[in-house]
């Protein structure tokens, strides 16, 4: 299954995404804000459980491409947290770029595709989004799809060390009533 946007293609994974995936996971300005670098077996093994998620569910992380050029830009998709955290269970609205495709509106764009997704074909009742609270970038793009921030909903990642990049914020977008 794909899905479609102007300017992007989400899609399943491809023998040949697992290159450009295991460079943008070596990066450390893409890691930033999720820990430690991936090696190229690390970065692939998330790609098998990215694909599995996608057979199984019918959702799951979609590799992003760009339509245009075909060219492997990161991911976007939808993913069931399972961590221990105060949105257990929930469903998560997520993307991850590489550092070439980033101020390009993709995130945005294909987020807003995914919501639509969610909410329509999936008939899901609400989308949460997750991130550190330094990360600036990700929470652009959750208020400019629409998510409005949980304050109460606020935790600290256990499997974060003490620090700076231990809270995580979160945003939710319920279903429009119809």
């Amino acid at each position: 299954m794909e899905i479609g946007t102007e300017r992007l293609i989400l899609r399943g994974w491809r023998e040949s995404d697992l290159g450009p995936w295991a460079a943008m996971n070596a990066d450390p300005e893409v890691r930033r804000y999720l820990g430690p670098l991936l090696t190229p077996s690390q970065a692939e093994a998330w790609v098998l459980n990215f694909q599995d998620d996608l057979d199984r569910r019918g959702f799951g992380f979609w590799a992003l491409e760009v339509r245009a050029s075909g060219e492997f830009v990161g991911f976007t998709g939808l993913g069931i947290l399972d961590d221990e955290t105060p949105v257990d269970g929930s469903v998560e609205v997520a993307w991850r770029l590489a550092r070439t495709a980033w101020g390009r509106g993709y995130a945005t764009e294909a987020a807003l595709a995914v919501l639509e997704y969610g909410f329509g074909p999936l008939v899901l009742p609400e989308i949460v989004a997750v991130t550190m609270a330094e990360n600036v970038r990700s929470r652009a793009v959750m208020e400019r799809i629409g998510m409005t921030r949980d304050p109460a909903g606020d935790f600290d990642d256990p499997d974060v060390s003490e620090g700076p990049l231990r809270r995580h914020v979160v945003y939710r977008k319920r279903q429009d009533p119809r």
